[in-house]
């Protein structure tokens, strides 16, 4: 195939989870610790969950790598089972003998018991990692839990991975998962790749492929990020297409007419045909019928104390698609220019804050900052950005392969409403995440002492505001006293909440920590979903 052709020593961009072809980015990295530290720890569990794709099984791989000399472990692959057919794959994966056609949980349990006392005698550590752990069922999941039971005076006889999905934090917050939550010592969640990361990404497995020459251009990197979604595997499946598609066509590099057909092949979109001169001039009339229309639809929807003499176009109060109670598809449909979606979008995201804005006003974030608004600017998955409840502007792919932008105003079930252009749509969410390069701007306003990143170690600052945010997020009751320091006893806190709301455990309180603990403590700004519906 393009092995030959490329002069690779071998595929770079296989699916199978090869961890010579890791890369550390700097949430794997965060997940690598989580492992070694769960590992190195007393506790029962450690959590690992991510979206298909994220590098879960990856990362595992190349944990296992490095401790694998005094280490046993057994895999459960497929956890859709009973208690009874878990332990009996546990038997099976360290060779523990029991009577054939055993079907006493007893037995089990005490042949086990047996095996990991022997192991801890002779120094080595037992390992059991069960992946696609949202599918668990509760008293397979409460077996689970008591098999960490099992323990000497000093220490646990058995660590427990689980690698899931994120359905996984849904199942450990029911009421009746609190015994096994609370002996959950580390959690990560690895999110996807950003823009400058895909781009790391991409080039080490070239390189540790034997790649010599960069076979895709640093201009093609920012389109492979949106229609990948900085997901691992997705980056994989469409650059091993692209590949392909470069090396039957006879070129040296992948350029974007490649890359672009590559990502349609993928995801099963088909070539777009040339349309004939009489389609096309159908297709232009009855866009403007609809363009007319909407105009019209615009203009007697509106109050006349709410038109704006300078303003240009308004989002439309009309839901597109919801007479039907069908989701409607996401794309630029009018016959304004696509240059003019940004500045749109911008209007529709003030809006929600009831306020005016004009192009003409200039940068988005500095006229929201004079407004007493804070700009959040960063990259993710659709779920991290409805953790942080608030309206947003996405940047998106068009049909024509054009970036354009629109507005999420709310969150209904599996659905979002989307400000684009002169339309408000709702759509599903995998419409979104189809088109979303994952990039997004939101306001946010802030507590009335936060000036800024706080970091471990910081001092000086009466962080009292900080304290009563954490303890009411917590279900503590705040102390009294005259002020709060950033030590080590609030920065472990910190730390704790963020695994919990699925952050980088780092201790910093910045401004995605901050949004999430005004979710939990209510706030005054527009939101996605109401606060006690904002976690899915």
């Amino acid at each position: 195939m393009y092995r030959e052709h490329f002069g690779f020593r071998e595929l770079p961009f296989s699916i199978a989870p090869d961890p010579r072809f890791l890369y550390m980015g700097e949430l794997h990295r965060e997940a690598m610790a989580h492992l070694v530290y769960g590992m190195n720890t007393d506790g029962g569990f450690v959590l690992l969950t991510g979206d298909v794709g994220t590098g879960k099984t990856t990362i595992c791989r190349a944990f296992l790598d490095q401790i694998r000399e005094n280490t046993d472990v057994a895999f459960v692959l497929n956890p859709r089972m009973t208690a009874e057919e878990l332990l009996a794959t546990l038997c099976d994966e360290l060779g523990i003998d029991y009577p054939e056609g055993n079907r006493s949980i007893k037995v089990f349990v005490d042949g086990i018991n047996t095996y990991l006392l022997d192991a801890f005698a002779r120094g080595r550590k037992t390992l059991l990692i069960i992946e696609e752990s949202q599918n668990l069922v509760p008293d397979v999941l409460e077996q689970v839990r008591l098999l960490t039971n099992l323990e000497t005076n000093q220490q646990k006889l058995l660590k427990i991975i689980m690698i899931g999905q994120p359905e996984m934090k849904g199942v450990l917050s029911r009421p009746e998962m609190e015994q096994l939550s609370q002996r959950i010592t580390a959690r990560y969640h690895i999110g996807p790749l950003s823009k400058n990361e895909v781009h790391a990404y991409v080039s080490h497995r070239l390189s540790v492929a034997g790649a010599k020459t960069r076979l895709f251009p640093a201009s093609l990197i920012g389109r492979l990020h949106r229609l990948s979604r900085g997901v691992p595997r997705l980056i994989n499946v469409i650059c091993d297409r692209a590949l392909l598609g470069a090396y039957a066509e006879g070129k040296d590099i992948v350029d974007k007419k490649t890359l672009i057909r590559a990502s349609r092949e993928v995801f099963g979109e088909p070539e777009i045909r040339k349309e004939t001169w009489k389609k096309r001039r159908r297709l232009a009339v009855t866009a403007m019928l609809i363009f007319f229309g909407t105009a019209l639809a615009i203009i007697f929807s509106y109050q006349p104390t709410q038109l704006n003499s300078k303003a240009k176009e308004a989002p439309s109060a009309a839901v597109k698609g919801t007479e039907a109670g069908k989701p409607d598809a996401l794309q630029w449909s009018s016959l304004q220019p696509v240059d003019v979606s940004r500045s749109m979008a911008y209007r529709a995201l003030f809006k929600e804050w009831n306020l005016s804005y004009q192009e003409e006003s200039g940068d988005a974030c500095k006229y929201a900052g004079e407004r007493g608004l804070r700009c959040l600017e960063g990259s993710g998955s659709l779920k991290a950005l409805i953790g942080l409840n608030r309206p947003a502007v996405l940047r998106l792919l068009g049909d024509d392969g054009k970036d354009i932008y629109g507005t999420v105003r709310k969150v209904e079930g599996r659905n979002a409403v989307v400000v684009i252009g002169a339309e408000t749509r709702r759509v599903d969410f995998s419409e979104i995440e189809r088109r979303w390069s994952g990039d997004y701007r939101l306001f946010w306003k802030a507590p009335g002492n936060y000036h800024g990143n706080i970091h471990p170690g910081d001092a000086g600052a009466d962080l009292t505001w900080l304290h009563k945010l954490l303890s009411f997020a917590q279900g503590r009751k705040p102390q009294t006293q005259s002020a709060f320091k950033y030590n080590n006893d609030m920065v472990n806190k910190v730390k704790t909440f963020q695994l919990d709301e699925g952050l980088s455990p780092d201790g910093i309180v910045g401004p995605q920590t901050i949004i999430h603990l005004l979710n939990k403590n209510g706030t005054d700004g527009p939101l996605l979903k109401a606060s006690k519906e904002a976690n899915i």
